[in-house]
């Protein structure tokens, strides 16, 4: 009888753990409820002992070794990569605490066996070592690895937290008046959302590009993803319905007959982003794209933008990141 009892309690116990804390799975599939923050709040602050701590990084590098570099060390690699050295400040410090709580996340995904994230910015995010900044800078190495080393020891530390773990800090180069929502290119995630961005083609260098395609190359390439499109008809009549997201940019066309993903029309044709144009015309057809990335999470431009018409990084980060919090990993 005692017996019975106990385990009734501990049954009762289990079941009141479970719902105050839910697996990961479970988090993720109830964290769109999660409120986002107001944009001219800044992020809240967490006590150190909040979050992971962790001061070293294994990185992966393009020739297959790996090398385990302090995170103070590792992140002036990564902004020299990834953002020019000359933006504002403010900007740098957003992408300082973007690119650490990114790195943190891959950490805990372990993807790469033995490395925490690699230095491929198509599969983690690009780093450069310090002979690769010299080539790039010459005889203005002190001043800009100064500047970034600098945006690192101003936020060391520092990173966004979404219900108590390092969020999937995404950031690409420039937006066309909006983020993208997660969603539409990965899993989606509610910090991760459509967001204003003030980038235009005044601000932001070959913000727009173009594409021509000759009507058999555009056929071929199409044909060769998707081989029941059919290209019967006049050249005119090939592309059909499109579709735009919230963002603006295209969710869907339908090319052939077949609908296809803005995204896969990306990759196919080598696009510099999902927001584009495609019309027929006299020469083939012409793509018209504007901006640079995948579009999820912080633009670099729209955040120098920012940083010049007065933000400071927290505010950035919230904005790009709306519902997070701004948090000491003591890495």
């Amino acid at each position: 009888m005692k017996k019975t009892i106990l385990c009734a309690y501990l049954g009762l116990l289990l079941c009141w753990l479970l719902a105050q804390f839910p697996p990961p799975e479970r988090a993720a599939e109830t964290a769109s409820a999660f409120p986002p923050a107001a944009e001219s709040e800044a992020p809240a602050a967490l006590p150190p002992t909040a979050v992971p701590q962790r001061r070293t990084l294994r990185l992966l590098l393009p020739d297959g070794s790996v090398t385990e570099l302090d995170m103070q060390d590792y992140l002036p690699g990564v902004l020299a990569a990834e953002m020019p050295a000359d933006f504002p400040e403010e900007a740098l410090k957003a992408q300082a605490v973007a690119a650490r709580t990114y790195a943190l996340y891959c950490a805990e995904g372990r993807k790469h066996g033995d490395a925490d994230i690699c230095a491929d910015p198509g599969c983690c995010q690009a780093w450069q070592d310090g002979q690769a900044q010299r080539d790039k800078w010459g005889g203005d190495y002190e001043r800009c690895a100064a500047r970034l080393a600098a945006a690192v020891k101003d936020t060391a530390g520092q990173i966004l937290l979404y219900e108590g773990a390092p969020v999937f800090a995404a950031f690409h180069a420039s937006s066309a008046g909006a983020t993208e929502d997660c969603g539409q290119v990965w899993n989606p995630r509610p910090y991760l959302i459509s967001v204003s961005s003030p980038e235009t083609a005044e601000t932001v260098p070959n913000f727009i590009s173009s594409l021509r395609c000759a009507p058999l190359d555009f056929r071929d390439t199409v044909l060769s993803a998707f081989p029941e499109a059919d290209f019967s008809g006049p050249e005119e009549t090939w592309l059909g319905e499109l579709r735009r997201d919230e963002s603006g940019r295209v969710a869907s066309l339908v090319i052939g007959g077949q609908e296809i993903r803005g995204t896969v029309l990306r990759s196919l044709f080598s696009l510099r982003s999902t927001a584009f144009t495609l019309e027929h015309t006299e020469e083939g057809f012409v793509f018209t794209v504007a901006g640079y990335g995948h579009g999820v999470g912080m633009s670099q431009y729209g955040a120098k933008l920012l940083a010049e018409e007065g933000m400071d990084y927290r505010e950035i980060l919230n904005h790009y990141y709306p519902g997070t919090q701004l948090a000491d990993s003591g890495s």
